[in-house]
């Protein structure tokens, strides 16, 4: 079957407080977004779908040609939330298995991305997931909080691989957009089980400017730089 994967990448990070979206900032020599799309390249016979806002097509374009970036990839327009971005990409796909991944998770390993197209061959989903460390609290509507088992929840990540035919479903069939991630438009829009598979803490997702500088670190210390 063939793979494709899905990058995400049409944010405007605001959190990140900075006037460049998050994506294109500069992390060890380049810019993010270049670290998770290698990430992807090492995988064998994938295609590799990049969805960016126009605006920034040509900005993209400048800083592939200024950092010399070669990873071949196809750019698509993004849409006005993560939901639209995300069906923009699944709409020039076929048949096959895709890995919808966050444009801001350069540091997703080979292992949990090759994990994921051997799990959803198998069982037609894999969502990319760890188990919570830190103890946790639910806040009622009336503001008093409660202890709740945190065996019982996970944090969830991407990769989340699908064979395609089931998500482009899912995603035609949903009647809202209000969604965060696309386990849970293929969950409500299926009513099909949902298999997580086993992430890593260090596959963070980029948000604030403290995410910035561990990703700094930790990409450091995986290339042995």
């Amino acid at each position: 079957m063939k793979k494709y994967a899905l990058i995400v990448a049409a944010g405007n990070g605001l959190r990140m407080n900075s006037d460049i979206p998050k994506q294109f900032l500069i992390v060890n020599g380049e810019p993010v977004l270049m670290h998770t799309i290698r990430a992807f390249s090492k995988i064998d016979v994938i295609e590799i779908i990049l969805v960016i806002n126009s605006s920034a097509f040509d900005y993209w374009k400048k800083l592939c040609s200024e950092y010399s970036f070669s990873v071949p990839h196809k750019i698509i327009e993004g849409g006005e939330t993560r939901f639209h971005s995300v069906r923009n990409g699944l709409n020039i796909i076929s048949d096959g298995i895709v890995a919808i991944h966050d444009g801001v998770r350069p540091l997703v390993s080979e292992k949990i991305i090759e994990r994921s197209f051997e799990i959803a061959r198998e069982k037609g989903n894999a969502i990319t997931s760890v188990k919570l460390k830190d103890s946790i609290r639910e806040v009622t509507l009336t503001g008093h909080s409660k202890n709740v088992n945190r065996n019982n929840y996970y944090l969830i990540q991407t990769p989340q691989t699908f064979k395609t035919q089931l998500i482009k479903e899912a995603y035609k069939n949903v009647t809202h957009y209000n969604f965060t991630d696309d386990a849970g438009v293929f969950e409500e829009s299926t009513g099909s089980e949902i298999n997580l598979t086993e992430g890593d803490y260090t596959n963070i997702k980029i948000t604030t400017p403290e995410d910035l500088q561990i990703t700094a670190l930790l990409l450091s210390l995986k290339t042995g730089e």
